[in-house]
């Protein structure tokens, strides 16, 4: 962290009223929901949900290469 970082981070805490440690906290977790949001759920705009439904509701594929390698025993469980 630079001197002009923590003078910054010093200045929104007295301008907050916390202590750094509840303040850091606080602002620490809301940062993180927002870098897991999109791994959590995400939403869509109505184009983009009519879109994802017309995706979702076309057939399936047959994958003859990925049906071959799902068929394979898995390297990861010894038997």
């Amino acid at each position: 962290m630079t001197p002009a970082d923590r003078a910054l981070i010093d200045r929104a805490v007295r301008v907050n009223g916390t202590q750094l440690t509840e303040f850091v906290v606080t602002h620490l977790t809301v940062a993180a929901r927002r870098v897991l949001a999109d791994r959590n759920e995400f939403t869509l705009s109505a184009e983009a949900a009519e879109e994802w439904e017309k995706i979702n509701s076309r057939p399936a594929q047959d994958l003859p290469g990925l049906r071959a390698l799902m068929a394979r025993p898995s390297p990861f469980i010894a038997e």
